[in-house]
């Protein structure tokens, strides 16, 4: 059952792992393992290695199966994503799910192997990871757990010593010129920052293709039930030929989210009033989630509703980057465009849940305005404030604090202006926290040094002195500059997984020396706090290759 077809009907499809030969465990999550409730042992046995590499017979009675789901950006239905055109062949292409652990305690995992072969959905891809992308996957899944941010977990992460596949890359050797370029004197000037323009996009692209192992991650959740698994059956039941089957399976996808994720609040009245009890407190989820990645300086990149969870967690960890130099337009992913940008993520949220809420509207008769009605009042008092949430955590504030509007609008200014390292940013501001407020300017400056990519100009200082100024004078205001600086470190993280430090990992990971990847994990497994004994390697800006290389920068 791996060949690319249509599904017309049925919310999984059953379909088997084709696993990796020859493989060999790398890391896994002896943390998540414990909450799952296998014992640690087992992490080092054969039969673990085997199953996880896509051997599903070797544990009895286990079933694997893969999903169909439906393809929405920013509100926007495609099917041309699908190679039928008609949205009936797109789902998990290389994602496979083997099986569910229900613990003692009743908490539900179902996993999922992330490069465990082709499926119906696999579009005639090769339905492989590779080592690179799997390492990102694991590192950063349980990484964004620490953090405190909802998210899909990794168990394990293998690798095969005899499979390959080639994939597009980056040689490193691309070079675009700069203004300064003596090759472009002759080149008017109003062409030339065109002529720029064209040749950083150009650079953008992978070119050349690369040979690597393939590796397979074992991503963890509740459950993987996405906001296009609602919407494709909605897509069907809306029609206006819609069979009593299409709005039978659209009502159990609907009862399956409500008894997966929001089982325990969302138990009385009948499926519409269910519903429309999950589509708010979704709402409260996604937003804070969305909200949270700002906070610690993640950006998903592709948060398509297909990569957007019913159960608001994080997932699909491709395109995903931690942002160095401020820029509210960040994104690591070539194709992220404006509205996948790093400060944009909670109106991507907003696209997603708009489209989750549409999708319930088959459910109920027509006229019947409930969820239009729900829909508006959530984006005015869940969404449209929760980036202030964001910034009122970093900044030790309260959300109740009347300078607190002024003073993210003026940060983010003075933000823009200076292009600081993000976190190093927030990070020393928690000690500014401490400073008398008589405390000098120069004094003032000298404490966000740390963070300055370039030094700032004398008017950049100047706002950025005076912004402080009202900073600290309304945090004593509110009293407790020492509390606020306590919470402080523990809202802005002072360890990310930046890009240089994963592509360390994974380049050393090709040779077959896997120190780094586990460094890293032990690392990001205590993100707040100050490890002292690699300050000096991972507290610090990012080389100056980071913010302009192919594969680090940027990558496609």
């Amino acid at each position: 059952n791996r060949r690319s077809r249509e599904v017309r009907s049925g919310h999984w499809v059953p379909v088997k792992p084709d696993p990796l030969p020859s493989t060999r465990l790398v890391i896994a999550s002896t943390l998540l393992a414990a909450e799952m409730g296998l014992d640690s042992r087992f992490l080092r046995t054969d039969e673990f290695r085997r199953f996880f590499s896509g051997e599903v017979d070797v544990v009895p009675g286990m079933k694997s199966w893969c999903t169909p789901y439906a393809l929405s950006i920013m509100g926007a239905q495609y099917t041309n994503n699908c190679p039928f055109k008609t949205g009936n062949g797109y789902g998990d292409g290389r994602a496979i799910s083997v099986g569910e652990i229900v613990t003692k305690a009743g908490s539900r995992w179902e996993m999922q192997l992330k490069g465990g072969g082709q499926t119906p959905f696999c579009r005639g891809a090769d339905g492989r990871a590779v080592l690179r992308s799997s390492i990102r996957e694991f590192l950063a899944s349980e990484a964004m757990h620490h953090l405190g941010i909802s998210t899909t977990r990794a168990l394990s992460l293998v690798v095969s010593e005899k499979a390959t596949v080639q994939r597009p890359w980056y040689s490193g050797k691309q070079s675009a010129p700069d203004k300064d370029d003596p090759r472009l004197a002759s080149v008017p000037p109003e062409m030339r920052s065109m002529l720029l323009a064209m040749l950083a996009q150009q650079g953008r692209d992978p070119d050349s293709m690369v040979r690597e192992s393939c590796a397979i991650t074992c991503r963890v959740a509740p459950s993987f039930l996405r906001v296009g698994h609602v919407d494709l059956f909605a897509r069907r039941a809306g029609s206006k030929n819609a069979t009593e089957l299409q709005k039978q399976q659209l009502e159990k996808i609907v009862q399956h989210a409500i008894d997966r994720e929001y089982s325990d609040t969302c138990s009385s009245g009948d499926l519409r009033e269910r519903s429309l009890s999950m589509m708010h407190q979704f709402a409260e989820r996604l937003a804070a989630l969305t909200a949270g990645w700002i906070r610690v300086g993640f950006c998903q990149g592709n948060f398509n509703a297909d990569n957007c969870l019913v159960g608001g967690r994080t997932m699909d960890y491709g395109p995903f980057g931690f942002i160095d130099e401020f820029d509210p337009g960040f994104a690591k992913w070539v194709g992220s465009g404006d509205h996948f940008a790093f400060m944009n993520q909670v109106q991507a949220g907003l696209a997603n849940f708009t489209t989750f809420a549409t999708s319930l509207k088959p459910l109920f008769p027509p006229g019947d305005e409930r969820v239009d009605s729900a829909l508006s009042t959530i984006r005015e008092s869940v969404f449209k404030p929760a980036l202030m949430g964001a910034f009122s955590s970093k900044l030790g504030l309260s959300m109740q604090s009347r300078a607190l509007p002024d003073l993210v609008a003026r940060l983010e200014a003075v933000l823009n202006q200076l292009r600081p390292d993000y976190t190093i940013f927030f990070r020393e501001l928690a000690s500014v926290a401490l400073m008398p407020q008589t405390t000098s300017d120069e004094m003032l400056i000298a404490a966000f040094r740390p963070s300055f990519y370039n030094p700032p100009s004398k008017p950049e200082a100047s706002e950025l002195v005076s912004w402080t100024k009202q900073w600290l004078s309304t945090l004593n205001a509110e009293g407790g500059a020492a509390e606020a600086a306590a919470r402080m470190k523990r809202a802005n993280p002072k360890y990310i997984l930046r890009e240089w430090m994963l592509a360390d990992a994974y380049r050393l990971a090709a040779k077959g020396d896997f120190s780094l990847v586990h460094e890293l994990h032990k690392l990001s497994c205590s993100p707040y706090d100050e490890q002292p004994e690699f300050e000096s390697k991972y507290y610090r800006l990012a080389p100056k290759e980071a913010l302009s290389q192919p594969g680090l920068a940027f990558m496609s």
